[in-house]
């Protein structure tokens, strides 16, 4: 989704900069869109804000944010042995999930104030996180995942409201099965299962269709402080 949205804003004459723990990925599709790679780990703060004053020193400060890191395995808060779940596994979701993004939502909330206001729209910027529908109907395993998306979904209107008043908006996207390398790692029965549970359009969502909303998002000035789904009208079960 981080990688087609790149594309997207590149194509519309965005100057575009990738962050990545992996600066090879990073920069392979910097390259492709004539932009800046840059290694960040989102869970550090001065990495983060190393991140930024690079940005800042190359190419200004951003107008726009993205967040598309996260991480998602699957653990069980009891699991067979009627052991507890190890409470790092749940530490580290929330860590990279929900703190990674707060720690990217806050840096760049703080350099955007700085900007000067755009003449047209009388704003600064805006930042654009991701959550999930496990945000709201979290499966059996997703105790963690949905906890942290969760907590993403919870940020976007106290942040929205308080970084209103410096003319920046916040918003979040929440997907549902999107086409991603982890979907197409599973067996073709369970991905048949898995899209065709998906009410309309029976199919996997695109990560051109996630970039598409990026850009309506940033261009629709009254689009602030909400959270929208994108799923197909997907609900999904308990397991």
């Amino acid at each position: 989704m981080g990688e087609e949205t790149a594309r997207h804003l590149a194509k519309l004459g965005a100057k575009v900069v990738v962050l990545d723990q992996n600066f090879v990925l990073a920069k392979k599709i910097a390259d492709e869109v004539a932009g800046l790679a840059i290694t960040c780990d989102i869970v550090e703060e001065k990495a983060v804000i190393s991140a930024f004053a690079q940005i800042e020193t190359k190419l200004g400060i951003p107008r726009i944010c993205i967040n598309c890191a996260g991480i998602a395995p699957g653990k069980l808060v009891v699991d067979k042995h009627h052991d507890p779940m190890p409470l790092h596994d749940f530490s580290r979701v929330i860590e990279v999930n929900l703190i990674g993004t707060f720690n990217m939502l806050r840096v760049a909330a703080a350099r955007m104030s700085t900007l000067d206001l755009m003449s047209d729209s009388q704003e600064r910027g805006v930042i654009i996180n991701t959550a999930s529908i496990a945000a709201f109907e979290g499966q059996v395993g997703q105790i963690a995942y949905s906890a942290s998306k969760g907590g993403v979904v919870a940020m976007t209107l106290p942040a929205a409201r308080e970084l209103a008043r410096y003319g920046i908006r916040v918003l979040t996207i929440a997907p549902g099965l999107i086409e991603t390398p982890l979907l197409y790692g599973l067996p073709q029965k369970v991905r048949e299962s898995l899209a065709g549970s998906i009410p309309f359009p029976k199919r996997f969502g695109k990560p051109s269709e996630y970039a598409s909303l990026v850009v309506h998002m940033i261009e629709n000035e009254m689009l602030n402080g909400t959270t929208v789904r994108l799923d197909g009208a997907l609900r999904m079960p308990p397991a």
